[in-house]
């Protein structure tokens, strides 16, 4: 059983950073590839990044690569999403989620994850 919970969200202008984290509890929790999506209202949920264990493995989505930065602590159970550089169509509700494949292939499918916080809301205004 793997529990995490996501904060950090909140409103911010275009341009802004912000920084969200992700608590997980729970044994082998260091293990698991883990991911951030989001969903925006009306929208289907989209990955945002993934992470490896090792951290060798990170991907992102085309529409945040350079401006997000993934990172995890497996000392402290942790995932970070920094976002820099946000714009009004980041704005969406921020899921974390852990995947317990072996192999994460479709890091882009959330059907390869597991387990998922309940979310945090980021706001961008123009």
């Amino acid at each position: 059983q793997v529990q995490l919970v996501e904060s950090g969200g909140g409103l911010v202008q275009a341009g802004d950073s912000l920084r969200l984290s992700c608590a997980a509890s729970g044994r082998t929790f260091s293990s698991y590839f883990m991911g951030w999506f989001r969903q925006a209202a009306g929208k289907e949920r989209e990955f945002v990044a993934g992470i490896s264990w090792s951290r060798l493995r990170i991907y992102y989505g085309d529409s945040v690569k350079g401006r997000f930065t993934i990172s995890r602590d497996n000392a402290k159970n942790t995932v970070l999403l920094q976002m820099d550089s946000l714009k009004p169509e980041d704005t969406a509700n921020y899921y974390c989620a852990a995947s317990t494949s072996n192999l994460v292939i479709r890091w882009e499918d959330q059907r390869e994850y597991d387990y998922w916080g309940q979310g945090t809301q980021v706001t961008v205004s123009s």
